[in-house]
């Protein structure tokens, strides 16, 4: 994990949206979900810098979006597993009909 500090404040609703994706968090003008960022942050042990170049993102909405998931990892996590296990019904569906 990183060792980069986040600052104190950021106006978390220039960066995040909530009205694409079903509710999911994600960063406002892309459909890239904000457990992504984060994800790639806290298991990977990406940097702000490199998943800012990765994502093709500011240094301040990869900030917020870390900070976002931050204050709202309960939901967020629980938005993934519902999907996940969703994907996994469907595919297990596709598997027995082929």
């Amino acid at each position: 994990m990183s060792e980069q500090a986040f600052p104190t404040t950021i106006d978390l609703r220039k960066y995040i949206d909530r009205s694409k994706l079903g509710a999911r968090p994600h960063i406002r003008g892309r459909r890239l979900p904000v457990s992504y960022l984060a994800a790639d942050y806290h298991h990977n042990g990406w940097s702000v810098t490199r998943l800012a170049y990765e994502y093709t993102l500011s240094e301040a909405e990869v900030f917020a979006a870390l900070l976002y998931y931050e204050e709202h990892k309960a939901e967020i996590d629980t938005q993934d597993a519902e999907e996940a296990r969703l994907f996994d019904e469907m595919s297990s569906s596709q598997h027995d009909r082929d």
